[in-house]
């Protein structure tokens, strides 16, 4: 699908654009006047992390579960440990931020490295000369995976340090599995009717 007839999650409607009107998410940094996809803004993300705010739309997620895009390996083990009835608990931090069920479904569904298994990243996630175990998998060229996957966790546990943001997710509740980000669409019009009825 063509990122514009993806329908908007109502706080998502309100996002700045940029000129080919993508809505820029709360976590990118500007520069020039141009929004750098890719990449992820340190105050932004704390204030995130800090005031429990969706990192797509910028808005207050209510207490209980929140949602994170996950592809290849760790999206498959996600499913596996769900279906067998085991518990997953990747302690590994990640420097990704949290969002509401509607906005990570939307994200998935528009960012063309989270919706496609054969994409590829245009740029590096960091501008560092040597990646870390954080951000060799966000290097320019790497590819999401044969699986990608919406995923809602109980809880997530958020640290700032003087150079980042990290978060881990704990505890696993809800996973939504994709090959082609397409596949999302009925669980997002499904969402965005729940809101809807919602706020009558």
């Amino acid at each position: 699908m063509r990122f514009d007839t993806v329908p908007k999650p109502p706080s998502v409607e309100d996002r700045p654009r940029d000129g080919r009107g993508y809505p820029v998410p709360a976590i990118t940094p500007w520069e020039d006047g141009k929004p750098q996809f890719a990449l992820t803004d340190y105050e932004r993300s704390a204030n995130c992390a800090r005031e429990r705010l969706c990192s797509v739309c910028d808005t207050l997620m209510p207490q209980g579960t929140v949602w994170r895009v996950v592809g290849g390996d760790e999206a498959a083990a996600i499913g596996e440990a769900l279906a067998a009835g085991r518990p997953y608990r990747n302690m590994a931090p990640t420097t990704e931020g949290p969002g509401h069920r509607a906005c990570m479904l939307y994200a998935s569904m528009v960012c063309p490295y989270l919706a496609r298994s054969n994409a590829r990243r245009r740029v590096s996630a960091d501008r560092g000369d040597t990646p870390d175990e954080l951000t060799a998998h966000v290097l320019r060229g790497a590819a999401r995976g044969d699986m990608g996957a919406v995923v809602g966790f109980a809880e997530y546990e958020y640290a700032i340090t003087s150079s980042r943001v990290l978060f881990r997710f704990l505890d696993p509740v809800e996973w939504l599995p994709h090959d082609n980000a397409d596949q999302q669409l009925p669980n997002l019009q499904e969402e965005l009717a729940r809101i809807a009825a919602a706020q009558r």
